[in-house]
């Protein structure tokens, strides 16, 4: 559906301008012009032709660094610098090998501390089983481009529902491959000169081995070193103890297309509804949610264009 779609924007993108200009060729080789309401027709058409252009073909391949500040009262230490990179979709549209590698680059030039990957490296919601050699190839190589990320305090990653609907375990292995840790309900300790801390990653909703749990994932966990957590879902957020600093995710792309005056029109699960994109609190812990890079469902975004984040988490 997505290849088709694109055809379409691709074709209207250039049978428009085509057919304006041979309509008023026609025009002057009879002696007359369009009229007022022609010319009204051909303004209004054009407007939503120019809208279409912006939202199928050119604001899906645009991105935006977003630099945060987050001030927390459960961070100790000095701050940390956090690059955010989720819902890649690699492989689906407006995400080529060269396009991940540009993005990667641009992360890359931001220096963050560490990189967390958020989920969503798979595009569609078909299953590896029933793609084809050439489509599950494709798929299987955007991973080996993510080892050329770079952080002090190492890259780590969790799975998303994508994920999960085309081959958890498959993805997974690939991250591995690429030298990136994924963390299931588990966590590790990250020594640094500034203070250690913890990082926890959440299982995904979509998850074959486990459900989501902050419970799971801080069992037993002792000291009063911070943490912050990743999460594919910002679902979870509903349910994080105070001891967290600050949980990470994706999943709702920020809704994708953002209208004026009607918001968000895509929402991908009630948390993303609830919180559909950037930061948000919730008692002592702090939310911050990424509306990644790639698309789905459809190869479209409008006033909400791919993002990468670079978020500094400070002491109160």
């Amino acid at each position: 559906m997505g290849n088709l779609i694109m055809i379409l924007a691709w074709t209207g993108a250039v049978l428009w301008p085509l057919a304006i200009l041979f309509g008023l060729w026609r025009g002057v080789k009879a002696g007359r012009g369009p009229g007022w309401l022609g010319w009204t027709a051909i303004v209004l058409v054009t407007a939503a032709w120019g809208l279409g252009i912006r939202a199928f073909l050119w604001e899906p391949e645009t991105l935006v660094v977003r630099r945060v500040e987050v001030v927390s009262p459960m961070w100790t230490g000095e701050p940390l610098r956090v690059g955010v990179l989720t819902d890649v979709h690699g492989a689906g549209a407006h995400m080529s090998l060269a396009r991940l590698e540009s993005i990667i680059d641009e992360l890359n030039a931001e220096r963050p501390d560490i990189v967390l990957l958020l989920g969503d490296y798979a595009p569609g919601h078909v299953p590896a089983a029933e793609r084809s050699a050439d489509e599950r190839a494709a798929v299987m190589e955007t991973l080996p481009p993510l080892a050329k990320l770079r952080a002090p305090l190492g890259v780590w990653s969790v799975l998303g529902n994508h994920d999960w609907w085309y081959d958890g375990e498959a993805i997974e292995k690939g991250l591995q491959a690429a030298g990136i840790r994924v963390l299931e309900n588990a966590r590790a300790r990250i020594e640094r000169p500034g203070g250690a801390f913890w990082l926890g990653g959440l299982a995904d909703y979509e998850s074959l081995r486990a459900k989501p749990s902050y419970g799971a994932t801080l069992d037993g966990l002792e000291g009063d070193d911070p943490v912050i957590v990743m999460s594919h879902w910002p679902d979870a957020f509903a349910t994080a103890p105070d001891r967290v600093a600050i949980t990470f995710a994706g999943h709702s792309h920020c809704g994708q297309v953002n209208l004026p005056f009607f918001g968000r029109l895509m929402h991908a699960s009630p948390g993303s509804e609830k919180w559909p994109c950037g930061l948000y609190s919730k008692g002592q812990g702090r939310l911050y949610v990424s509306g990644g890079v790639g698309v789905s469902i459809m190869p479209v975004r409008f006033n909400q264009p791919p993002e990468i984040a670079v978020v500094t988490l400070r002491a109160d």
